[in-house]
């Protein structure tokens, strides 16, 4: 008598593990596609922030250009003026 109660204990567990993993189990493949976009997405970032590092080294010699610029327009104006 004892064995069929635990037999029934075990089956009843088995059947509510079963029920509780199926809708996890029906997830995954839309979780595994997630997955897949964000690291896409990851990989687009990282690709963006290299680009915005380069732009802003080139902003920076480009502002180096114009204050040279600026200065030797000074010196121009000065030479002229004086």
């Amino acid at each position: 008598m004892v064995k069929w109660i635990v037999l029934a204990v075990v089956l009843f567990a088995l059947v509510v593990f079963v029920l509780a993993l199926r809708p996890v189990l029906t997830r995954l493949p839309r979780l595994r596609r997630a997955a897949v976009a964000l690291q896409r997405r990851a990989g687009e970032a990282e690709a963006l922030r290299a680009t915005a590092e380069t732009l802003q080294a080139r902003a920076e010699a480009l502002q180096e250009q114009l204050d040279t610029a600026q200065r030797r327009m000074a010196v121009i104006k000065a030479k002229r003026g004086g």
